[in-house]
């Protein structure tokens, strides 16, 4: 099963905010197995969808409702670039003859000129040498699941059996290597490894050889697996500097896995360090190439530092549409394929009320911050606790997005003078 915001991120011209007025843009993440997964990780916040009343159940998507989504993405769609996320669930569980129909119907739709891009998310133990060859020949960029060193990833990361999965992960990665395919790493940044930053960096970096890192912050609240974002009682939740807005507490705001935000800042401000001193240039870190880029004008290169949200939608198996992959709940359904248009329910005025929504309901603590149009209130699925003076919508990680901010800018303000003087190359890493 794949962990919160799993993305992969090498193609990252991350279509919805690349908001030119001449082209009609958005993304969607493919859940084409559902919630269906071999693994049990612990902080898993999809498992438990099948759970939900009127939810996405478990289950394959048909080759109907699969062709039906490449066609409608693909229609929807008027920029030069269409980019497929599958994810899951697990979505190599399908099996490789899903993915090569997935190829087929979409040189089938294709408009001419349009680019057609795929990434995979996984957690890696079912890749072998024909996958690969799959992925090879057909340019898919994947997104590998781990944690960080053997000790850390099997934490959380295990079996239905509660077996550790580092080697099979592990070996995945040298397979990609092997033959050539390209992959960024994904790693939870959560309760149990917020504190070891330099172990988890130092082991994706010289063990791993990874070149694109995403580090994404474990936050989910409490009742999350019943409870859909923006409908929790706001006068219960915890004040900044309570007990009760941190993990560990018996009445926590959060999950006991969920990382600390003073951990979350210290992880960034190590990595950071790091990055600087021996890999700028070499390695793309998703938070810091993104700080740099809204620092030279740039739109965000990740949704959750955008001002608004909305155009990135999560499909399920059935396909349901839901305003995002954090929102498959019945509350923020929009539809689906075989009774609607995948565009229009993108630009229905309910999901375009959710995308403003983002920016709209920031506390005035949030509006009143220096570090506002580098953070944007972050991810509003993490906004579970009450500012100091008791307004509600404040980000979780607020204090360690502070801490992060606060060491960083300095130095980014300094790589991003020196790139003013340069030419920049639309792709290029910071």
């Amino acid at each position: 099963m794949k962990p919160p915001q799993d993305q992969p991120t090498g193609q990252f011209d991350v279509p919805w905010l690349a908001d030119a007025p001449a082209a009609r843009q958005f993304h969607a993440m493919a859940k084409p197995v559902g919630s269906t997964c071999n693994l049990d990780c612990s902080y898993c916040y999809y498992l438990s969808k099948e759970t939900l009343a009127k939810g996405p159940g478990p289950g394959r998507m048909s080759d109907e409702t699969l062709e039906l989504f490449i066609k409608q993405y693909i229609d929807g769609i008027s920029g030069p670039e269409v980019i497929f996320s599958w994810q899951g669930g697990e979505p190599t569980l399908l099996g490789l003859e899903f993915f090569r129909k997935a190829v087929a119907f979409e040189k089938k739709h294709a408009k001419p000129g349009q680019r057609i891009e795929n990434d995979l998310q996984t957690n890696g133990t079912l890749l072998n040498q024909e996958w690969c060859q799959f992925l090879k020949e057909h340019r898919f960029l994947v997104g590998l699941s781990i944690d960080g060193p053997r000790e850390i990833h099997d934490h959380y990361r295990v079996t239905k059996g509660k077996r550790p999965t580092f080697d099979k992960v592990f070996a995945a990665g040298r397979l990609l290597q092997r033959h050539g395919v390209p992959f960024n790493t994904l790693t939870c940044v959560h309760r149990f490894n917020g504190r070891r930053p330099l172990d988890v960096y130092r082991f994706l970096r010289q063990e791993l050889n990874s070149t694109y890192i995403q580090l994404i912050p474990i936050v989910e609240h409490r009742t999350f697996e019943k409870t859909a974002p923006q409908t929790w009682n706001s006068a219960e939740l915890p004040k900044d500097g309570d007990p009760e807005a941190r993990p560990g507490h018996p009445n926590s705001i959060v999950t006991d896995w969920s990382v600390d935000p003073d951990d979350w800042g210290y992880f960034l401000c190590k990595v950071f360090d790091r990055w600087l001193n021996q890999d700028i240039g070499k390695v793309m870190v998703n938070h810091f190439e993104t700080l740099v880029a809204q620092h030279l004008g740039l739109p965000s290169q990740m949704c959750v530092y955008s001002q608004a949200c909305g155009r990135g939608v999560a499909v399920e198996n059935d396909g349901s549409v839901y305003a995002c992959d954090h929102y498959v709940y019945p509350e923020y359904r929009l539809g689906n394929l075989k009774s609607g248009r995948l565009g229009e329910m993108v630009f229905s005025p309910d999901q375009v009320k959710f995308g403003h929504a983002k920016s709209e309901t920031l506390p005035q603590y949030c509006r009143q911050c220096a570090y506002l149009s580098d953070c944007w209130g972050e991810c509003p699925k993490n906004r579970l606790i009450r500012t100091p003076d008791g307004e509600p919508g404040l980000n979780y990680l607020c204090h360690g997005f502070k801490t992060f901010f606060a060491h960083a800018l300095p130095e980014v303000e300094r790589i991003a003078n020196r790139l003013r003087k340069e030419p920049l190359h639309p792709k290029r890493r910071m």
